[in-house]
């Protein structure tokens, strides 16, 4: 208990330090000396114009990437994806709503359809570069920074990305810490050991970009298109994996247990890394938000403002913009087959059953295509709008400050209307809504070896793996009535022996 303390005490005082350590020796230049960034920015666009004076393709290589266009296509199955295309069961779609989305975009301005992606000082470089800690983007700003950033001091003390700076955004994901991932929030910014082995702050200190390595600022790891299976050395064989490296195997093969454990290692062509590695979700003390039910959203209090409503714990369980959320901490993750195929449920997609619960997005795999692995997943469910006539699911305009804006005007009809709208798409006037389900695979909070899941939490009756089908697992799928036999079998064998051995002995004495 005491060297806890004195960890966190330590770890607290590196964080407090940060803001005045002499980042450009990382960088081997000092900013601050830049004539070009010696001067007080009217506005962000103009930080990015003296960026490009030295950094000159930068931008035209941002404006290749899925950061910048929030646009991807899968060369599997040839979906149309990225934030802008597809939609999700928690906030749903930035689509009639980039103004308050574009908070997590790394460029400035995007309010509507009109945004200029060719504009290259649009781009901000600040947003992944900060050092100071003191750069922030609003929602509703549409991906301008707050008034209260002072662009000249944060200009001059740019450097490397690091978990803030990647975290501003990815541990923030679907509107607040924790919401969207059960494996990424705030916890992660000074991780201890037994929360993160890789990005432990005073052991191996990873940050993201040390598996999640970038060329040409094109950073890899697709969430729609991921690696299931990768092996050490993927990209120097030259095999395809469509830029998505940021895997176990990039860094540990395919028997990464020593010698004395090579049972574990037998199990790496069937099980991922992360599924005995990641015991729990949300393991850093942060609850991570498991269901949103948009369907009871629009309660408001007496005079007229948002009802909320929170738990013991101090979380937000009901709130009158969003309807009603559950949470979990420290919880075990669900488990499916997955080959790194994800497939999605568009706009454009007929919903042929309503009533059975929405896949909006699937994870493909069996266990006899010969290139699944059984991997931990967090499923978010929800229950979200949808056109019952169409039978479509649906843009919802929610944030703004029309009339139309769900957050204002507290009318689905209105919302739906102008969101469908802007997306181009019919919409027959008619709102219900649907449950759904949409998984996340888990990849991040890699507990240390002695903390990993035990044998015993699988090969068992009611274990982890329960729902797993198509292999057989000890323990797990054992027949009461063949175990009664094999024992009787195993008995009756041992009585043989012994009923042998004492006939043996007799006549032996008997001949003596």
């Amino acid at each position: 208990m005491i060297w806890y303390y004195v960890r966190s005490s330590i770890i607290l005082c590196i964080l407090i330090t940060i803001p005045i350590l002499p980042t450009q020796a990382e960088t081997t230049a000092d900013h601050s000396k830049y004539d070009e960034l010696n001067k007080t920015f009217s506005s962000a666009p103009d930080v990015t114009k003296a960026c490009l004076k030295c950094h000159t393709e930068a931008s035209k290589q941002i404006h290749k990437t899925s950061h910048w266009t929030w646009d991807y296509l899968n060369p599997e199955n040839k979906q149309r994806l990225g934030k802008k295309n597809i939609l999700n069961n928690y906030c749903i779609t930035p689509q009639s709503n980039y103004a308050s989305c574009a908070a997590c975009h790394i460029g400035y301005g995007w309010e509507d359809e009109t945004f200029d992606f060719s504009a290259e000082d649009r781009v901000d470089c600040l947003v992944c570069h900060d050092t100071t800690g003191e750069y922030g983007k609003p929602s509703g700003n549409a991906g301008y920074p707050a008034d209260y950033v002072n662009l000249k001091k944060v200009a001059q003390n740019v450097g490397k990305s690091s978990r803030d700076t990647c975290g501003a955004c990815h541990f923030f994901g679907g509107g607040g810490d924790a919401v969207k991932h059960g494996d990424l929030d705030s916890s992660l910014a000074a991780p201890e050991r037994e929360l993160d082995v890789h990005m432990d702050a005073l052991g191996a200190d990873f940050t993201c970009a040390t598996c999640h390595k970038s060329d040409k600022h094109d950073v890899v790891g697709s969430r729609y298109s991921p690696t299931a299976a990768a092996t050490k050395g993927y990209l120097m064989r030259g095999e395809q994996d469509h830029g998505n490296t940021a895997t176990c195997r990039s860094c540990h093969d395919n028997n990464p247990h020593s010698a004395k454990h090579e049972k574990l290692n037998q199990h790496s062509n069937k099980i991922a890394c992360q599924t005995c590695h990641i015991p729990a979700l949300a393991r850093g003390g942060i609850a991570t938000k498991m269901s949103w039910d948009w369907s009871t959203a629009g309660k408001l209090t007496a005079d007229g403002k948002p009802l909320v409503k929170k738990n013991e714990q101090g979380q937000v369980v009901y709130h009158g913009k969003k309807g009603d959320f559950t949470y979990g901490a420290n919880i075990a993750p669900e488990y499916t087959w997955f080959n790194g195929n994800v497939r999605y449920t568009l706009l454009s997609d007929t919903i042929e059953n309503p009533e059975d619960i929405l896949k909006v997005n699937a994870f493909e795999g069996s266990a006899d295509d010969g290139i699944s692995r059984i991997w931990p997943v967090k499923i978010f469910r929800g229950k979200q709008p949808y056109d019952p006539v169409n039978k479509t699911l649906v843009v919802p305009h929610t944030a703004g400050k029309d009339d139309d804006a769900y957050w204002k005007s507290f009318d689905w009809n209105k919302s739906i209307s102008h969101g469908m709208k802007a997306a181009g798409l019919p919409f027959s006037g008619e709102v219900d809504f649907i449950q759904t389900e949409m998984s996340w695979p888990i990849t991040h909070m890699v507990a240390p070896a002695e903390d990993a899941v035990k044998c015993a939490e699988c090969h068992t009756k009611n274990g982890r793996l329960q729902n797993i089908k198509g292999v057989y697992i000890p323990g797990r799928d054992s027949n009461e009535w063949l175990d009664k036999v094999g024992w009787l079998v195993a008995l009756l064998s041992l009585i043989g022996v012994l009923v042998h051995g004492g006939i043996r002995i007799l006549m032996h004495r008997k001949k003596d």
